[in-house]
């Protein structure tokens, strides 16, 4: 079905095309090509980090995270249950076990303060989602990991370049990773990051991500040959992408500030109904910065919320609800998990719906879902 307002359309900022003409021209367009290092250079310096790595996916750079922390059969990897697979996936092939931590009920984060019950000797690593790039509260999951000498890699795909108390979300743990898929903020159709902020990790990254060999030494002339010295995969992207997404970095701040209108737009439109309705609107803590990558409603239970999505439908506009928890799905259940573990992520599972929010959305197009939404009198 074709609609008239669609949920995301991908966004052009102006120099891609003809950046990707220039990576052609340069001859290379396999991976570590010329704007590659520009996308490492910009992110590291933007983030000051140690190292940061284009991967062909967030799920690759998770899948690499899991690598370098030697993740094996038997290893417990804390994941909140409101998040894509992905965040699971990537610990599940090494052969770890997920312990499913519920979510807040304000800014819809892993709990911190239900991680010490989920401890145990096993406990290899935590992997908080800042979700909808809003921070979880990064103090206190370290103070806990730290205590039990555990690993924490933010999954940030939400939150690029966006700050907690003055510091950038996924430079907190020691590694963490980014995404670059068609439906965020910055987007190369399908792409990646991660980001290391333990400069002990930066050697084996650059070997695992070369199919596990020493490729990258060769290139700089500190070896006469390189051979495969560990495990590893394909992790690099085209140059062509990485030309793309150079473009879109380049143009951070204009796409800021067109997404932070659209997400005001919503949310002071939206306000004075959402409060009459018993409707919950994003919270964003005090000294928080957010990026602007989506804007949802909290409706008050499931019928309504199903009920919202299908006559937003019916005038050809796309909203959609969001995360299945992960504790009851198919390979959840086949893990442990079970209903009513994670109460708060059932309920919000249930509720969320997602409103179209693309950076080139129109404002005739946003004011026609807001006054959709407002003449919505559905209540079950």
């Amino acid at each position: 079905m074709t609609y008239r307002i669609p949920f995301n359309k991908p966004s052009f900022t102006g120099k891609e095309l003809n950046y990707i003409a220039n990576a052609i021209e340069r001859g290379h367009s396999a991976g570590d090509g010329f704007y590659s290092a520009l996308c490492h250079r910009l992110l590291e310096s933007k983030l000051n980090v140690p190292r940061a790595f284009l991967t062909t996916s967030c799920t690759h750079a998770l899948e690499m995270a899991a690598l370098l922390l030697d993740v094996k059969p038997a290893d417990e990897v804390i994941v909140p249950s409101f998040t894509f697979v992905s965040t699971v996936n990537a610990f599940v092939l090494r052969g770890a076990r997920p312990i499913f931590c519920d979510i807040r009920p304000d800014t819809l984060n892993l709990n911190e303060e239900l991680l010490p019950g989920l401890f145990s000797e096993r406990t290899r690593a935590i992997v908080p989602v800042h979700y909808a790039g809003v921070g979880c509260e990064m103090e206190r999951i370290l103070e806990l990991a730290n205590a039990i000498d555990c690993a924490v890699v933010e999954d940030n795909a939400h939150g690029l370049f966006t700050k907690r108390k003055d510091r950038y979300l996924g430079t907190s743990g020691c590694l963490a990773t980014q995404s670059f898929h068609e439906t965020k903020n910055v987007t190369c159709g399908e792409g990646g990051a991660l980001i290391i902020n333990d400069g002990e990790y930066i050697e084996r990254a650059e070997i695992l991500r070369e199919k596990g060999t020493n490729r990258s030494k060769y290139f700089r002339g500190q070896i006469d040959k390189y051979t495969w010295v560990d495990v590893g995969s394909s992790y690099l992207p085209s140059d062509l992408l990485a030309a793309f997404l150079f473009a879109q970095l380049e143009s951070f701040e204009q796409i800021q500030q067109q997404r932070a209108r659209l997400w005001h737009m919503y949310d002071d439109g939206l306000r004075h109904w959402a409060r009459n309705h018993g409707v919950c609107q994003p919270f964003i803590p005090e000294n928080h910065e957010h990026a602007y990558h989506m804007y949802y409603l909290i409706m008050p239970s499931f019928e309504s919320r199903q009920a919202l999505i299908n006559s937003l439908k019916e005038d050809g506009i796309l909203a959609a609800f969001h995360y299945v928890p992960l504790h009851t799905s198919y390979m959840g259940l086949k893990f442990g998990g079970r209903q009513g573990q994670c109460p708060v992520t059932e309920a919000m599972s249930d509720r969320l719906v997602r409103l179209p929010f693309f950076n080139g959305i129109t404002q005739s197009e946003q004011s026609e879902v807001i006054d959709c939404i407002q003449r919505f009198r559905q209540w079950n």
